[in-house]
């Protein structure tokens, strides 16, 4: 275990917003929600395996705490004298049992963001309908349970519950562009006609940063999208339009089971098959919000939330 914890905070010792915690920085989220948090008079910490690989644009900017989740001791020098911890750690690769470790991951960060004191947890979840956990897919299911594991833990937790996210370099993005670029004709499963209310990366890291001003007894989950509901198959249309690619024939079969639907966008795109299957498992479930609270409670992003193909414009654009 390394302390390497003792970066200074503000020149004038001044620390306006208080010390957050950003577990998974070396993740797609994380590494963007750090400079804002930043740019924002929070002193930084970050909790990683690899200081290493931490993005040279902010990592001499945030204290960094190199140290496993696993760990207890590691976990507890990242959260001392937090004010604020976002909670970024699961599994997507599924290999062993994802859920029995996600779960004991955010039992152990928990209890260790209640002792440190901790008075606020940010998690960032999956949309996903009112039905019994049973019937959703197995990695949904999961986070679903980690958010309620964390909304538990005594720390108020605003667990934020996003369907697709569009940003490049978000996964569920990059397999939309895959399957979108290199199949014109394509035959797919049914559920591509389900419904699903993407979000734009933007106003994902609007309702990240905004979720540390929530009141202090706010402990619950916040379903967060754009202003479009489409189908999956109306996202890959509007991509192809978006970047001047021809109209998609896609044809939908009633058979074809996530399993081997992800086993075939690995098969056709770069995404890796145990990436794409609990992307793929998600699309089983139409994902559409129930409530808009948390733009009532903090407010909207500037300018309003990203229409979708704004938000396809936007992430093609910064690549």
């Amino acid at each position: 275990m390394t302390d390497t914890t003792d970066t200074p905070g503000p020149a004038d010792g001044h620390d306006p917003r208080g010390r957050a915690l950003v577990t998974g920085a070396t993740g797609y989220i994380g590494g963007l929600l750090v400079p804002l948090l930043l740019e924002r008079g929070h002193t930084v910490r970050v909790l990683t395996r690899s200081a290493d690989k931490l993005p040279r644009e902010w990592a001499d900017r945030v204290e960094v705490s190199e140290g496993d989740a696993t760990e207890r001791a590691d976990l507890e020098q990242a959260l001392a004298g937090a004010d604020l911890a976002y909670y970024f750690i699961h599994s997507m690769d599924g290999s062993g049992d994802f859920v029995a470790r996600d779960r004991r991951l955010a039992r152990e960060f928990g209890r260790a963001a209640r002792d440190a004191g901790v008075s606020r947890i940010v998690y960032l979840s999956g949309l996903h309908p009112d039905i019994p956990d049973e019937k959703l897919s197995k990695h949904l299911a999961s986070r679903v349970e980690v958010g309620e594991i964390l909304m538990a833990s005594g720390v108020p937790t605003a667990a934020l519950q996003a369907a697709t996210v569009i940003g490049s370099g978000s996964a569920s993005f990059e397999m939309l562009r895959h399957l979108t670029k290199r199949l014109p004709v394509m035959v797919a499963p049914k559920w591509l006609k389900n419904r699903i209310q993407p979000i734009g990366i933007d106003d994902v890291l609007h309702y990240l940063v905004a979720a540390a001003d929530l009141p202090a007894d706010v402990n619950r989950t916040f379903d967060i999208g754009g202003p479009d509901v489409l189908t999956y198959k109306q996202m890959m249309q509007g991509f192809a339009m978006e970047t001047g690619l021809s109209h998609r024939l896609i044809v939908t079969l009633p058979v074809l089971t996530p399993w081997l639907a992800s086993h075939w966008v690995g098969l056709v795109t770069p995404v890796d098959a145990g990436v794409a299957k609990p992307l793929v498992g998600s699309l089983v479930h139409e994902v559409v919000c129930q409530e808009d609270d948390l733009a009532q409670l903090v407010g909207r992003p500037a300018g309003g939330a990203t229409p979708y193909r704004e938000a396809v414009r936007r992430a093609v654009e910064g690549d």
